[in-house]
């Protein structure tokens, strides 16, 4: 066998599609087995190979052979009904019998198979992550509500939360007078949107002394401040807060039809806070502070705010006050009672909002 017809029974037999072409007039000179099956449009020695290959851009080949760098290409085409991709490498051959154009082609059809596959598998994992991460947001958030965000960061890093023990914690019991004997409690969703307006005020009211709503319990709304950072101005700003809750009830009843009216007591005192449940989860406050503001929220009028001694004595200076007397208080003896009118003038410019 001559080496002539070996070679081209080795081109004939390669698993890739083969042809020559003249690089001026693209005339195709010789094409293996395998692209003719590829290319059926080939019709002999006067093809030429733009027309052959659909999709080739003959002037960016020139290109790019001009500067002796390949020219590549991926044509997408369909051979005995199936859809094949095909890659087309062109490069220029210098040779002794003069310039050839060599077109080597290979099936990558089951390779894009594999990158759509990958691509589509990518994206699917892309989208399961920002799904799972907007459910982590949903998630912390609604943490968020339940637990002040340092309680939550701990409770996120370490799993568990340590009860912590703060000696003078201000806390504020709200509870509304007769709300079941209301016309509005016999349509239940109204009744939700009324409550959802006011605990709404009522947290930014919170929040903006510095204070954390703790939980509500049908129509009753229990805050604090100094928990879980205790600050030299708790006292104060949970009298500021009281007081900014009932303004904004008497503006409120003004305007509507529908009347709130409230009892609030408050107190500093020692509590332990920490997170309640296993399966659900609640961030809660227990001990003397809390037993006393609620007690003097029992003791209110409609519309009035009511501490005891304790509350009063660290801020007697920041406020007007009416003395109610001694007053007999379950479970903490006899108490000297104050309803709290106002924040004196000093306490009021030291807070300019106010």
């Amino acid at each position: 066998m001559d080496l002539d017809r070996f070679n081209r029974l080795l081109l004939e037999s390669a698993g890739v599609g083969l042809a020559l072409a003249d690089p001026e007039t693209l005339g195709i000179a010789f094409a293996n087995p395998r692209f003719q099956e590829w290319f059926p449009a080939l019709e002999g020695p006067e093809s030429r190979l733009d027309e052959v290959l659909i999709g080739l851009d003959v002037e960016r080949m020139r290109s790019r052979l001009a500067a002796d760098r390949p020219y590549r290409v991926d044509l997408e085409l369909k051979a005995n009904r199936r859809a094949l991709t095909i890659s087309v490498d062109v490069k220029r051959h210098v040779g002794d019998g003069g310039d050839l154009l060599v077109v080597e082609c290979q099936n990558i059809t089951k390779l894009k198979e594999l990158e759509y596959m990958v691509e589509s598998y990518s994206k699917m994992v892309e989208r399961q992550n920002r799904d799972l991460r907007k459910e982590k947001d949903r998630v912390e958030k609604l943490l968020l509500n339940i637990m002040p965000r340092t309680i939550y960061e701990e409770w996120k890093e370490f799993g568990v939360t340590a009860p912590q023990r703060f000696d003078r914690a201000a806390v504020l019991m709200l509870d509304f007078v007769s709300s079941t004997e209301m016309d509005i409690a016999a349509d239940p969703p109204a009744l939700v949107a009324e409550l959802n307006d006011i605990f709404t005020s009522f947290d930014r009211i919170v929040e903006q002394f510095g204070g954390d709503r703790l939980k509500t319990i049908g129509d009753a709304y229990m805050a604090v401040c100094g928990v879980p950072e205790p600050g030299s101005d708790d006292p104060r700003n949970i009298a500021r807060i009281a007081l900014r809750i009932v303004r904004y009830l008497q503006r409120r009843n003004a305007a509507q039809a529908i009347q709130w009216v409230c009892r609030i007591g408050i107190n500093a005192g020692p509590v332990v806070g920490s997170i309640i449940g296993v399966q659900k989860y609640v961030y809660d406050i227990f001990g003397p502070g809390v037993g006393l503001a609620a007690r003097m929220e029992a003791l209110s009028n409609p519309m009035e705010i009511t501490m005891a001694e304790d509350l009063y004595e660290l801020i007697r200076d920041d406020v007007t006050v009416r003395e109610r007397g001694e007053m007999d208080v379950k479970g903490f003896g006899t108490k000297r009672i104050y309803t709290l009118e106002g924040m004196s003038d000093l306490a009021i410019s030291a807070h300019q909002d106010w």
